[in-house]
């Protein structure tokens, strides 16, 4: 089997938030660069990739370019096409748009490798189990109104959602004690028994993180998301021996590399990997081996309609974030049953892109 043909498009969905009604901003897109790749046998993948915001036409661009090198290859050898192209763009890497358009062509390739042998994904990474938890994220977003979070929490624990993130680092006129105000209304609105999250997204200085985390720790939070400064790693190691509260962080590092760097300083208690900036699925797979070298679990940041295969593929794969930014792509995608996702059954990924939706979002 070799490789055909690709095709790459930029389409943007809308940035709504559907969990619980949020109020984003009317009209409000996001850029997604969808890749199909074609094969000489008629089997197809899908693959994606974003993060390219104003530059997603040169993240289009590229995924092209390294796509067309892998024309005439055999898409079962994935870690050669790695090899390939990663050589061919030279000196551009190993982070940015070079690993960014990557991805998108591994994931992919991962998809016709389970769709050529009649396996899903999961099963081909590890098949360790056939559900997962999976916590609901995206609708107790940092620019959203208290009044509107105190209302949205019940509606996800009516869904049925045992697991959800917040975010704290308030824009605007904040202090530590507005901060904890807030994060202690939302434990109160949703009570004692739901795992509550809290993303800071790297607005906190070291100093703040420790301060406000110690005067939090009686909340219960199921852990505390990138405080500080995500490749501060001695930093991120000095909250994490703080406090109490585990410390999650990794979704802005690009690649197996630098994640060793987090782990041997012990900087989080809890891995999250992105799956674009680790490389696609196979650079993902090598940092939750690492992952378990350290006894440290692993979570999923975005994309939960690929993550549930690989948190279910592993041994220490902790929760699914389900975020559905990228669900109007696709004609199927995994929906939790009581806070737990099911993996799927169709041979790899088990994704068909929305052909009409494909069509009236494409830029």
């Amino acid at each position: 089997m070799k490789i055909s043909g690709i095709e790459a498009r930029i389409v943007r969905v809308p940035a709504d938030e559907p969990l619980a009604g949020g109020p984003t901003p009317p009209g409000a897109l996001r850029d997604i660069v969808t890749l199909r790749v074609r094969t000489d046998q008629g089997i197809e993948g899908v693959g994606y990739t974003f993060f390219g915001a104003a530059l997603t036409g040169a993240l289009r661009q590229a995924v092209e370019s390294l796509g067309a090198l892998a024309i005439g290859e055999d898409p079962l050898r994935i870690e050669a096409i790695h090899a390939k192209l990663r050589a061919a763009a030279a000196g551009s890497g190993p982070g940015g748009i070079l690993t960014l358009a990557l991805s998108a062509i591994d994931i992919a390739l991962w998809d016709i490798k389970g769709k050529a042998v009649d396996q899903p994904v999961w099963q081909l990474a590890g098949g360790c189990r056939d559900r997962v938890p999976a916590y609901a994220s995206g609708a107790l977003m940092r620019t959203f109104p208290l009044d509107h979070l105190v209302k949205a929490g019940p509606k996800l624990v009516e869904k049925g959602f045992r697991q959800m993130k917040t975010q704290l680092a308030l824009p605007g006129e904040t202090s530590p004690r507005v901060e904890e105000e807030r994060i202690r209304r939302m434990r109160e609105a949703i009570g004692p028994d739901i795992d509550l999250m809290c993303d800071i997204n790297q607005r906190w200085r070291v100093e703040q993180a420790v301060d406000i985390g110690s005067r939090i720790e009686d909340v219960g939070l199921y852990w505390l998301e990138d405080v500080t400064t995500a490749d501060d790693f001695q930093g991120l190691a000095r909250v994490s021996a703080a406090l109490s509260t585990p410390v999650a962080g990794g979704e802005y590092l690009y690649g197996p590399a630098p994640f060793r760097q987090m782990m041997e300083a012990r900087s989080v208690d809890i891995v999250m990997i992105d799956l674009m900036r680790a490389g696609g699925i196979t650079g993902w797979l090598k940092i939750a081996g690492m992952a378990e070298a350290y006894n440290l679990p692993v979570v999923s940041h975005l994309v939960p309609e690929i993550h549930v295969h690989l948190v279910a593929a592993i041994p220490h794969g902790l929760t699914v974030e389900y975020m559905p930014w990228t669900f109007a792509l696709f004609e199927e995608v995994p929906v939790p049953v009581k806070g737990e996702l099911t993996v799927p059954r169709k041979p790899g990924l088990g994704l068909a892109f929305d052909e009409k939706a494909i069509r009236r979002y494409s830029g």
